[in-house]
Order: structure tokens, then sequence, then C-alpha cells
């Protein structure tokens, strides 16, 4: 993109992480705020400080589509189309994959995925008619994915299938986008271990997930989640600042974590050479041995 003065910038998630810290370089371009949030408390301080611009503060459960579509036109009411959509809400979950419940299922998937879906279909049509409207309008979409949809790292399942889905969502509309405009671009972030509010998702999790007891994977992947996440030095501002610089450029892929594609490179080489999944410890066998014990330890 161009310019940003003036312009709207839609964002999801947008009381904490990426989300809070993205809305905070937008408002500093000039760009009016749609901030979307599941937690009312942190969305309200979030509008709270980032009013010296146009804000729009909207609890939405990105999960569903009636919240979604009542989102989509009050921006369309007060803003019209916007330039900027950032479909970056989403939740963590861990466990054996097959001690995750339909109810961690539909958690997980509805916000991780059926989130940005609903993003997409219904902020892309708004765009290309605006963008068909007006030569000079810009447009741009960045979906929020994670190295978890690069690899699949053991006891975190059900997160690794919902940002593998965002993944190949996000290349394929950036395909589809090119065959019908040059006016509205996307782009894929792909964080690794940044300290954000992912690893502490339960604090929303609904009713009958909140009450569920966990079982010790998951328990385990939690302990081991806190620990990566909160030693990250990479900062969520510093991730804010590659998603603009991404839109500046023209770029899709965002990687936080540059040198974290050595694994991503190894699963490819996988997949090439027909060979089974190499070991996700093989270069850090103590703790592939520490989960082991917890796992299979009384």
């Amino acid at each position: 993109m161009k310019s940003y003065q003036g312009k709207t910038a839609v964002i999801t998630g947008a009381g904490s992480g990426f989300g809070l810290e993205v809305a905070r370089l937008a408002a500093a371009r000039g760009m009016n705020l749609v901030l979307c949030d599941v937690q009312a408390d942190a969305l309200e301080k979030a509008a709270a400080e980032l009013s010296a611009v146009p804000v729009l503060a909207l609890r939405v459960d990105v999960a569903k589509a009636a919240e979604m579509e009542a989102l989509a036109v009050a921006v369309q009411q007060r803003f019209g189309a916007p330039n900027f959509v950032f479909n970056n809400a989403g939740v963590g979950s861990g466990g054996l994959i097959w001690e995750n419940t339909l109810a961690d299922w539909e958690w997980v998937m509805g916000v991780n995925v059926m989130g940005v879906v609903h993003g997409v279909r219904l902020f892309t049509p708004m765009m290309l008619a605006a963008a068909a409207a007006d030569p000079k309008f810009e447009g741009h979409i960045v979906n929020t994915a994670s190295m978890a949809g690069m690899v699949n790292a053991p006891n975190m399942g059900v997160y690794n299938v919902s940002k593998h889905a965002v993944v190949s969502l996000s290349e394929t509309l950036h395909q589809d986008l090119a065959l019908v405009t040059e006016q509205v671009r996307c782009s894929l972030l792909c964080p690794f271990f940044v300290p954000t509010g992912i690893s502490q998702s339960h604090r929303n999790r609904p009713g009958e997930l909140a009450a569920a007891k966990p079982t010790k994977s998951q328990l385990v992947s939690q302990a081991m989640s806190d620990k990566a996440v909160s030693a990250g030095k990479v900062t969520a501002a510093e991730v804010a600042a590659m998603v603009f610089a991404a839109m500046d450029a023209g770029q899709f892929y965002v990687f936080s974590h540059p040198k974290s594609l050595a694994s991503v490179q190894t699963r490819l080489e996988d997949v090439m050479q027909l060979r089974n999944p190499t070991d996700p410890f093989k270069d850090k066998p103590e703790l592939g041995a520490q989960i082991t014990a917890l796992l299979k330890g009384d």
C-alpha cells in the first residue's frame, strides 16, 4: 500500500498481542480503526487508548457468522469498504490429538479457521467493489497463521490443523485475487514464539470448555507453551512493524523468525523424498525425552 492516512483498518483480536500493536501502528498512520475482540474489557481499554483517531469498537466472536456479518454491515455504514483487514483473532489449544474433545475442535477451528473465513468472505467483496468503483483504491488483507501452519509439532494437533488451514486459505486467496485485481492484495503472517496472550487462550474458553478438566497431555502442552512464549525475544510490536513493511512492499509471506524456516525445509524434504516425518527433537533430544517422560509418567 502507498498510503494509510484517512483509510480504514479492520482488526480482529484487537484487544491484545499482535492485534493491539497493529492497531497502534495503524492509528499512528492516521487510519480509522475498527477494533474487534471477544474480551470486552481489553477491547474497551484499547479503544480508549486509541481514541485520537476515529474508532468503532465492537465485541465480536469471530467464530459466529451472524456477529461477523453484523460487523461487516457496521463497517460499511460507518466507514465504507475497509482498506486493511487484519484477520488476526486466534486461540491456542494442545494435547495429544485423540484427546481433544469435539468441543475443543469446534472452539479452535471456529475461531482460528472460520474467523478468517468470515473475514475473507465478507470484506473481500466490499474491497473489490470499492476497487472497481475507484482505480485509486488500495486494499490489503493480512491473515494470521503461525509457524504451526508450516510444520507439525507433536502434542498440539488441533492448533496445527487450524493454522495449516489458514495457510492454505491465504495462499489460495493470493492466487484468486491475482486473477481479478491488482488493487487488493493479501499477506500471510506466521509468527513463532512471541510474548502475547495466545498461551493464555483458556481465559476466553466458552463455558463447557472452561469447566472441563485438562488431560495430562494438555497440561504438558500448556506448560511448554507458557515457557516458550514467555521466553520469546521478538516482541509483538516488532511483528506489527513487519506486517506494515510487508504491505508496503507487497510481500506475501511474513515470518517473525526466519531461522525457523529450516524446519519447514526439513518437512518439505521429508515429503519430496517420501521419508517418514523427521523427529522434531533431533536437535534437542533432551527436550523430547522430557516430554515423553511427562506423558508416560504416572
